[in-house]
């Protein structure tokens, strides 16, 4: 069994009155969904830095080209934009064992896009904006899959979103068990599959990569290395044109052994995909159901077929 996945989350999206006004955001898919397979570590970076709730709200205000200063809103001589930068810093040493993030949208200290950013001493913003702990965070561990509240409401960021941190977390493991070539080797050739989903181009070049792991010196540097290009790549979407390529692929292992109308029968189940009128789902559980039938080593070690437990039924809406 599994262990249970470290993921870090801003303390208000689990359901903690931490917020400016004494309230909550609480995420129920984090709650209810994932807390059987996700150990979480709430932070709430303002709390942190010694500021109570209720408390006047933040606000990122722009002074000068890329650099924003977190303050008060009707405060601004309060400046909290350094404590926190220090507090984000420090912090960062604990939390190098995470493999995803959840942060809370649109706040000066934990959004990851689109937060506002006002000019000096006027109600005028934009939304250009990034929280300053997860800009840290972002800085820091540049490998880490991050992703907003909001965001996960989205059927398909939500099931990319799981799928790294489900990959993360294998990869870790592997990191701090038993770490060696032919175990990188190898979980690289169960991911392959499911790197193909994401981008044609991004999993050759991560293949030739990876191909090249005896010129590295260092088996860590390269595992470090291996780890920030992985989880660039599955951090592209993977693609319904993706997912089609990787689907016909694998019905070439089954050809011989099915008759004309049962290869007609997946044949038009993947079209009816790539068309939009099937989910994901229906593809891959025929694929299932002849790989059960007639196995084949390299398919049943693809993650591809599960890369995370189906109770979370995230290939229905995709």
């Amino acid at each position: 069994m599994i262990n249970k996945i470290h993921v870090g989350i801003s303390a208000c999206l689990l359901g903690e009155n931490v917020r400016f006004d004494g309230g909550h955001k609480r995420l129920a898919f984090a709650v209810e969904a994932l807390t059987p397979f996700v150990h979480f570590y709430p932070i709430c970076p303002e709390m942190a830095l010694g500021l109570s709730t209720p408390r006047p709200a933040l606000r990122l205000v722009k002074a000068e080209i890329n650099n924003t200063r977190l303050q008060f809103s009707r405060h601004p001589e309060k400046d909290f934009t350094d404590p926190m930068r220090d507090f984000a810093t420090q912090k960062m040493a604990n939390l190098l064992h995470l493999s995803g993030y959840i942060v809370c949208a649109k706040s000066p200290s934990c959004g990851m896009e689109r937060v506002r950013v006002y000019e000096p001493d006027s109600t005028n913003s934009s939304k250009n904006g990034i929280g300053i702990f997860t800009q840290e965070l972002m800085r820091n561990m540049p490998w880490l899959p991050i992703e907003e509240d909001g965001r996960l409401c989205d059927p398909v960021l939500r099931e990319n979103f799981i799928a790294r941190i489900y990959a993360l977390h294998e990869l870790n493991q592997l990191g701090n068990t038993h770490l060696t070539r032919g175990a990188l080797i190898a979980f690289h050739s169960r991911y392959k599959l499911l790197l193909l989903s994401h981008g044609q181009r991004q999993y050759h070049e991560l293949g030739q990569f990876v191909a090249g792991i005896g010129q590295w010196d260092s088996l860590n540097n390269f595992f470090y290395e291996y780890r920030h290009r992985l989880m660039t790549v599955m951090s592209y979407q993977a693609s319904r044109q993706g997912h089609t390529q990787v689907l016909q692929h694998i019905q070439g292992y089954f050809s011989r052994h099915l008759t004309s109308s049962q290869r007609n029968e997946l044949t038009q189940l993947i079209e009816h995909y790539r068309q939009g009128h099937q989910p994901l789902l229906s593809p891959i559980t025929l694929l299932k159901h002849y790989l059960a039938q007639y196995p084949n080593v390299y398919l049943s070690q693809q993650c591809y077929f599960d890369p995370y437990p189906d109770v979370l039924r995230l290939r229905y809406g995709i």
